[in-house]
């Protein structure tokens, strides 16, 4: 299975070097200019994207043709984004797919995001708390880890080569409706050049011991005091009783010894790599394709930017698509400005979907039956879909029925696990009630009564629930199960079947 999707590491590493490759061109400092594009500042924009499968030269089958066109109708529209600061930003937007227009409004703080559908009752939560019990807060050492990754990126930029098609040329361009100066960088590079582009890459990084140490030594800055202080949480020591020096040294000798065969035997080890991973030929063909458009203002901030990626994608049977693509285009305005991220309402409340007790009838409560996202996670993710079997003869699978004039009862506990329902015992009573996990319904029986009442209507049961000798509750299988949605088969030898849509 995994030999199938070899391909799709080629494709990542293809796109991450394509998007490292460019020095200085026409007087712009590209790598300057790109890295600036890394330092968060407050701004507003907008963008859009979306994908493209292009179909294989063969007849597709119903089903295949359904996914491609259902993907190719997809776009994510993003109409107004605020970057408040590095931790705090909203996006108001929709996501689209064939004639169906979803709204999305989301705000992210330092401790979780929220998420406003259209047709949501509460929006959705997603806590973002990284500490991990009974280890010290790392965030303090968070910029430090951020600064470190844009500088190995700058060493990157600094020795990849430019694509042999790359123009600099100052233009007026409009943003948010203000007309601006700006300088266009404009870079083509196609799939077969990219492996071309890793020796003079490797040869230029040889060069450079100075900037290789640099980088290993400001890695081993950032991460010591944090790996410090996990170790002291744990009593331990906190590093190798090394010096900074010995460590660089260490680490940098690997480094060089692997740029230095790669270089000697690039020939050799791109042959090795097309006979591990056949598919590259087709992957880094002409037939791949990376067009970008960046504008930068006086300060070197993008302003504005366009993606057009065309991947030749090898011939498979399991591969519908000969191709993919990925469209996207943005604007940016306010850069380092006072700008305030809109928050999403939660005087309703939320639902914190990360929590290990949400069901999937408390997700579709808190939507509007009649909402897109609704009928999108009943019947299109079927996220309430539940099915099991029970053997009737021998009681496998973590259950034992039991057969009683004529009908078979299972234990009340083990049914309303496997339908998400909820049992509450009623103090002082001997009632029982079971609420729905769909509906909400409550289900109130009693324990050697045949009277019942489902949803506040009266019931008469074929027979009526019992406690047993071990102390569990048996309940009417066909009964409750039915009345939490679900469906009875009997499928022979004493199986039965019990499903949920």
């Amino acid at each position: 299975m995994m030999k199938k999707f070899k391909w799709l590491t080629v494709l990542i590493a293809a796109v991450m070097v394509i998007m490292t490759g460019c020095q200085s061109v026409g007087g712009l400092d590209i790598n300057k200019a790109l890295l600036t594009s890394l330092d968060v500042k407050s701004s507003e924009s907008r963008s859009n994207l979306r994908i493209e499968l292009v179909a294989a030269d063969k007849t597709l089958t119903p089903e295949d043709k359904e996914a491609i066109d259902l993907i190719n109708s997809l776009s994510l529209n993003i109409d107004h984004a605020i970057v408040q600061d590095s931790k705090t930003l909203s996006i108001q937007g929709s996501i689209q797919y064939l004639d169906k227009k979803l709204p999305v409004h989301i705000f992210m703080d330092s401790k979780g995001m929220t998420i406003q559908l259209d047709g949501a009752k509460q929006p959705i939560y997603l806590a973002m708390d990284t500490n991990v019990p009974g280890l010290p807060d790392t965030s303090q050492y968070e910029q430090a880890v951020q600064d470190v990754v844009k500088k190995a990126t700058g060493l990157l930029l600094k020795h990849f080569p430019n694509p042999s098609k790359i123009a600099v040329k100052p233009v007026q361009e409009k943003v948010n409706g203000e007309s601006l100066n700006l300088t266009h960088l404009q870079m083509e590079l196609s799939g077969d050049e990219i492996l071309n582009m890793i020796k003079p890459f490797a040869e230029s990084l040889l060069k450079d011991e100075a900037g290789i140490k640099q980088l290993i030594g400001d890695f081993y800055d950032a991460m010591a005091p944090m790996i410090a202080s996990i170790s002291e949480a744990y009593g331990e020591e906190a590093l190798p009783q090394e010096s900074k020096e010995e460590v660089i040294a260490s680490i940098y000798e690997p480094i060089i010894l692997s740029l230095t065969e790669l270089v000697e035997d690039f020939e050799g080890k791109k042959q090795e790599l097309k006979e591990e991973l056949p598919e590259i030929d087709t992957v880094l063909s002409k037939g791949t394709v990376l067009k970008l458009d960046y504008y930068f203002d006086g300060q070197l901030n993008t302003r504005k930017n366009s993606l057009e990626l065309t991947v030749a994608l090898p011939a498979s049977e399991d591969l519908p698509f000969k191709a993919l693509k990925v469209y996207s285009e943005g604007e940016v305005w306010n850069i380092g400005g006072a700008v305030k991220a809109n928050k999403v309402d939660t005087s309703q409340g939320v639902l914190d979907v990360l929590s290990d007790s949400v069901t999937p009838g408390q997700v579709l409560r808190s939507f509007e039956k009649d909402s897109l996202v609704y009928n999108t996670l009943k019947d299109d993710l079927g996220i309430s879909h539940k099915y099991f079997f029970l053997n009737t003869s021998n009681g496998e699978f973590g259950t034992s029925t039991i057969k009683k004039n004529n009908q078979t009862f299972v234990p009340l506990r083990y049914l309303a696990d496997q339908l998400d329902a909820e049992v509450k015992l009623t103090k002082g009573s001997k009632s029982i009630t079971i609420i729905n996990d769909l509906t909400g319904e409550k289900i109130v029986l009693t324990p050697g009564s045949k009277k019942a009442s489902v949803g506040g209507k009266s019931v008469t049961l074929p027979e009526a629930p019992f406690v047993h000798s071990d102390g569990s509750t048996y309940v009417p299988l066909r009964f409750l199960a039915e009345a939490l949605g679900a469906t009875l088969q009997l499928e022979g030898d004493g199986w039965i079947w019990v499903e949920r849509k």
